[in-house]
């Protein structure tokens, strides 16, 4: 599967993606936007891919550049519940260099059709920290709305950060595109 817009496409995440993915959970300032405590080691990188691929209630997408088919992040849609129409979604870049250029904006607006379209979810729903500006700026850039805050959900670094509630109707969506 490939989907697209402007500068970049999705395509189905596969085992060579497995070191970009690793160096990215390296980086200390995109565990600290994510949140990521854990390490891992490229085997488990691997094992995770291979178990995401049978997985039929997710979706997991490798984000590359048209130009040069450089993977630079990677989104996934997961937790399919299909009797409530409803869904989960989170994105990560693969390194801080990456942010603020429009790739992730990019890549959400290349898979919202598919969400919506494709899967005929209603309800797309993500969990984003208070102190990943960047971030909520692009959910919100793309018709994501501020629902609901866990206060002091994550500490890291000796602090806390709330995590923000976020969601895209279908509704919202199809309203975005008029």
């Amino acid at each position: 599967m490939r989907l697209e817009h402007e500068g970049v496409y999705l395509r189905n995440l596969r085992e060579s993606d497995a070191q970009t993915i690793l160096e990215a959970t390296k980086n200390e300032e995109i565990r600290y936007m994510t949140g990521t405590k854990h390490h891992f080691t490229l085997e488990q990188i691997k094992d995770y891919i291979e178990k995401v691929k049978n997985d039929s209630s997710r979706y997991d997408f490798a984000i590359c550049l048209k130009g040069n088919d450089t993977m630079i992040g990677d989104l996934s849609i997961l937790d399919i519940n299909k009797e409530d129409n409803k869904a989960g979604f989170r994105i990560a870049m693969s390194t801080i260099d990456l942010t603020g250029k429009g790739y992730g904006t990019a890549a959400i607006k290349s898979v919202l059709p598919f969400v919506f379209d494709e899967l005929k979810i209603n309800r797309l729903q993500l969990e984003v920290y208070s102190h990943n500006l960047r971030g909520i700026r692009a959910y919100e850039k793309v018709g994501f709305v501020k629902e609901g805050v866990l206060r002091q959900s994550l500490h890291y670094n000796g602090t806390f950060s709330d995590e923000i509630i976020m969601a895209i109707l279908r509704e919202d969506w199809i309203r975005g595109r008029i």
